[in-house]
């Protein structure tokens, strides 16, 4: 996720003069003592407005999201899940077919063991095992088949929601767009919102 911070105002340097040290006044050129004039309170006119003040502070504008449900919401996660279980159903349909079977396989065999003789019997026993070693690496390719499919949905879908949430984030001047489950506090100088459904509409081109 991008993070973008607002620049704050710079610090403002003030310069300070050291007086010269004052010569001595000769006692007749003293002049009689005058009152400092009193201190004018500043007028209303002169005091800074509030409003203003609240406008030319920077406001930091907080968006968070719910990215498990945007990518079950929006139209292009359910795309790349139903594109996911398409897959996995056709290998899950061909793996049932296989272990299915094998059980009958295994069944027929338990009957007929004891009518082979003891060479017949290890050599049915050894052709059931090569079987059952076929629907464990079947199993095992399918796993390395899918598990990789699943990473690059993923990886596409939440960058698609990076994507959105950065052009919203611009776009609706917000300082950073976070996971709403990494959100544990906010303090109550700052702008926050759930962009998640805004996300959502985005995605879908509404």
């Amino acid at each position: 996720m991008r993070i973008q911070i607002l620049p704050f105002a710079a610090l403002l340097l003030c310069s300070m003069t050291v007086p010269a040290m004052a010569q001595p006044v000769p006692a007749d050129a003293v002049s009689p003592v005058v009152a400092p004039p009193a201190a004018v309170a500043p007028t209303a006119a002169a005091l800074p407005n509030a409003s203003e003040q609240n406008k030319s502070a920077p406001v930091f504008r907080v968006g968070y999201a719910d990215l498990l449900k945007i990518a079950e919401k929006s139209s292009m996660g359910k795309a790349a899940k139903a594109n996911f279980e398409a897959k996995a159903d056709k290998l899950k349909r061909q793996i049932d077919a296989k272990q299915k079977n094998l059980e009958k396989q295994k069944a027929s065999l338990e009957a007929k063991l004891p009518t082979y003789t003891p060479q017949q019997q290890a050599v049915k026993i050894k052709e059931y095992e090569k079987k059952v070693d076929e629907l464990r690496t079947m199993l095992q390719k399918a796993e390395k088949e899918m598990k990789p499919l699943q990473e690059g949905l993923l990886k596409d879908v939440y960058g698609k929601i990076e994507k959105a949430a950065a052009e919203y984030g611009a776009a609706n001047g917000f300082s950073v767009i976070v996971e709403k489950k990494e959100l544990l506090y906010l303090g109550k100088d700052i702008d926050a919102q759930d962009v998640t459904e805004a996300l959502i509409k985005k995605l879908n081109g509404n």
